[in-house]
């Protein structure tokens, strides 16, 4: 390069008029007013209008009448100030301009597959992630990324001044599968073995706590074989966290405290804290899931107790075969095409069917106040009670009742809420809502392998007044977990860990795993946990959910900078792909390989 970078564009403002500057980036727009050209020329850091004068330089013009869009170029010249009337407010520097004294074309470029100064978000996913680097140094393509590399210094930021230590954990790891299928990596030196790729730091973690480092954190890559969807990728990014000599409270304490700090420098918003908490049973009561919105109220509402005696069969049905029959009210009178619509929503998710009833407070009598088929199977009492448990009501409300096994009841009003809230326009905008979720069971029962299962995860501490139902209910057992929710997504969760081997080996033995499993697949566990294991809890975040919440973005694509489809593919690389049959050889994956590689 002749012309060396001396600014950065979004560095430039009023203050440099009359002062000479070399920038460097790429040609957004061209425009050819004949005698004068200009170009628009942007870096990471902003826009520039590049103006090139005939009448200055004929030279230099000419050149510029050779250059394109996301042609490579540095330019020298002086700043002005824009004529009166051309200026541009949408943009920092849309009051001068850098008039050309020297130009230098440092490459040229094809025709991009897409335009880079519009909203490329009606553009095909599957063309924009083939070509990822352009849709990044489009107009503002790279704000989320920049936005991300701000929120993992402010992180950094906040938990070294906590006395936190960032502590790197293998990515080459023993298999212990719990939960999600591990990425497996053969082994070439020792053949027939594999390493596991990290579905999470958890065993490293508690074993630096056993090591005495305190207060452990981890900006770390984490990778799980699962079916994708809009939140989750085969390999996102954590923030780990570990402490000892901790409770639940000190823990959620400190996240409380980082959130808050990282939304105020990050978004310059003010979180109120502490934030509400709910136990698992609560939140499965009031929302149907432990995931819940709280941004809007619209809560569920049991209401078996008073349609035990109907004569209605559906809910008569549901209630003898032991289900539940549970409502939700939305503020709205909905047309009948739309009730139709919505019935056919709850099928989808699993529903049998979906009941409705149309009340309107300003009817002249009672009975005109009840729009539905099925009113004529509840008495007045009925619905008087109807009213007192939904109070207060608007002018115009639809009930809407599933009666089945409880599991579905939850799962399906839990999707309806949140599908007639948008639909309604319920959800505050720019509005962030953390929750709290405790007391969850420390095991539920899976039918499929006839054994109990965590819910979390075999290292979580059982509640210490339920440790003795371990032998006799373990069902009932609660744990000392906890979930943090935003806005209806999960971001986080952790717990207080088992300390003790022997509490540890008893976890195990209800899970099924008999004493060699445990000691061939946690065996390094178990040893460091006879060495003076302290109290210790923690917590890990989807930092790809955060941030794609924090953006208000759809998916955690769009904040990932080389993402997977759905599908788990790389459309940039092509990944993943076959590799030659030397390699395959090499790592001993082929039967007789010995002599096919002779």
């Amino acid at each position: 390069m002749k012309l060396k970078r001396t600014h950065y564009i979004g560095e430039l403002n009023n203050t440099f008029i009359g002062k000479e500057v070399v920038v460097s980036g790429w040609v957004l727009r061209r425009r050819d007013h004949g005698g004068v050209i200009f170009l628009d020329l942007r870096d990471r850091s902003g826009l520039l209008q590049v103006v090139f004068e005939e009448g200055l330089d004929p030279e230099i013009h000419d050149l510029a009448d050779s250059i394109r869009i996301e042609y490579v170029i540095s330019v020298k010249g002086l700043i002005r100030r824009r004529p009166p009337g051309m200026e541009n407010p949408k943009i920092p520097t849309g009051e001068i301009e850098l008039v050309a004294m020297e130009v230098e074309i440092l490459n040229t470029s094809k025709t991009p597959p897409f335009p880079m100064d519009e909203d490329l978000s009606e553009i095909s996913e599957a063309v924009r992630l083939k070509y990822r680097y352009l849709e990044m140094r489009a107009l503002d393509g790279l704000k989320p990324f920049i936005f991300r590399h701000q929120v993992n210094q402010t992180i950094r930021e906040f938990l070294n001044s906590k006395g936190f230590l960032e502590i790197e954990t293998p990515f080459l790891t023993k298999s212990t599968p719990e939960g999600a299928r591990d990425y497996l990596v053969p082994s070439r030196l020792y053949p027939g073995k594999f390493y596991a790729l990290p579905q999470s730091p958890q065993l490293f973690k508690q074993i630096l706590m056993v090591a005495g480092v305190d207060k452990y954190y981890q900006i770390v890559r984490c990778f799980r074989d699962e079916d994708l969807r809009a939140d989750r990728q085969p390999e996102f990014t954590q923030l780990d966290m570990e402490m000892s000599f901790v409770e639940e409270s000190d823990i959620m304490s400190v996240v409380e405290e980082l959130l808050a700090y990282l939304f105020e420098k990050a978004l310059n918003i003010t979180l109120e804290t502490p934030f509400p908490k709910l136990s698992y049973e609560t939140a499965l009561k009031d929302y149907g899931t432990d995931r819940p919105d709280i941004r809007f109220d619209m809560k569920l509402k049991d209401l078996s107790f008073l349609f035990k005696e109907t004569s209605f069969k559906v809910f008569r049905d549901a209630l003898d075969s032991g289900g539940v029959i549970k409502g939700l009210k939305a503020p709205a009178n909905f047309s009948r095409k739309e009730l139709d619509d919505l019935i056919k929503f709850a099928q989808e998710l699993g529903a049998k069917g979906l009941a409705w009833i149309k009340y309107n407070k300003n009817a002249f009598s009672f009975e005109e106040k009840w729009g539905s088929p099925i009113v004529k199977f509840f008495d007045r009492s009925i619905l008087e009670k109807l009213e007192n448990i939904f109070n207060p009501l608007e002018d115009m409300v639809t009930f809407f009742f599933i009666a089945d096994k409880e599991e579905i009841v939850n799962s399906v009003l839990a999707e309806l809420r949140i599908h007639l809230a948008k639909r309604l326009n319920l959800i505050p905008e720019n509005k962030f809502s953390f929750v709290w979720i405790v007391d969850f069971p420390l095991f539920e029962w899976d039918d499929e392998e006839n054994r109990l299962v965590s819910v979390h995860h075999p290292f979580t501490h059982p509640k210490e007044e339920d440790i003795p139902l371990l032998d006799t209910e373990p069902l009932k057992v609660k744990s000392r977990a906890y979930d943090i929710v935003l806005n209806g997504i999960e971001i986080g969760g952790g717990s207080i860990r088992i300390h003790k081997k022997e509490l540890q080996e008893k976890i195990f033995n209800l899970l099924n795993i008999s004493p060699e499993e445990a000691q061939e697949k946690f065996g390094f566990l178990l040893t460091a946990l006879e060495y003076g294991a302290p109290p210790h809890g923690g917590i890990a975040f989807g930092l790809d959910r955060l941030i794609m919440l924090m953006l208000g973005k759809k998916s955690i694509r769009e904040v990932i900078p080389f993402p997977k489809t759905q599908r788990a593919q790389c459309l940039l690389t092509g990944a993943p792909s076959e590799v030659k049959i030397e390699q395959i050889l090499e790592l001993h994956l082929l039967p007789g390989w010995e002599k096919k590689k002779t």
